[in-house]
């Protein structure tokens, strides 16, 4: 570690302990140039999540993408910057329990199912896009699945007036 100082690279650590919620580790430092004393925190550097787009080629997760995508859906729609931000980051928690690679259909599937519960009409319009939609059978397809997933089914008939 370079001393903010004098730049010199030579430093002993006089004190470790951790800091925050124990997710980083904060050390005081001593300069063997200029004996002056600072602190540092190390922290476990993330790793990548990876996307496997439909090309086959790799490319780093972007959630500002992610977030942006979510954002273009809502867009005129009772939805906040803070539920967007929210349903991104939801998103990238789901990917990231998946393991280290995940695919572009991966990301769409987990938007939609955000979506779906969020706003429909933001659902409607992501799936739009995402799946491509060329007519408009595509739209009442997804509607009609739409609405199938949200009513409840009849489970008999109910009773009469006795």
């Amino acid at each position: 570690m370079r001393c903010p100082f004098c730049k010199s690279l030579e430093d002993k650590v006089v004190d470790s302990r951790l800091a925050g919620d124990g997710d980083a580790i904060r050390r005081r430092r001593e300069c063997l140039g200029c004996g002056r004393r600072f602190t540092t925190f190390e922290r476990p550097e993330a790793m990548g999540l990876r996307v496997r787009k439909r090309s086959g080629e790799f490319e780093a997760f972007d959630p500002g993408k992610v977030a942006a995508g979510i954002r273009k859906a809502c867009k005129n729609r009772p939805v906040t910057e803070a539920d967007i931000e929210r349903v991104a980051g939801e998103i990238e928690e789901v990917l990231r329990a998946e393991g280290l690679e995940v695919s572009s259909e991966d990301i769409g599937i987990a938007a939609l199912d955000r979506l779906r519960e969020l706003d429909e009409v933001a659902y409607v319009r992501f799936a739009s896009v995402y799946r491509e939609f060329q007519e408009a059978s595509d739209f009442e397809r997804e509607i009609g699945q739409l609405l199938r997933k949200k009513t409840p089914p009849k489970t008999g008939a109910r009773g009469g007036g006795d």
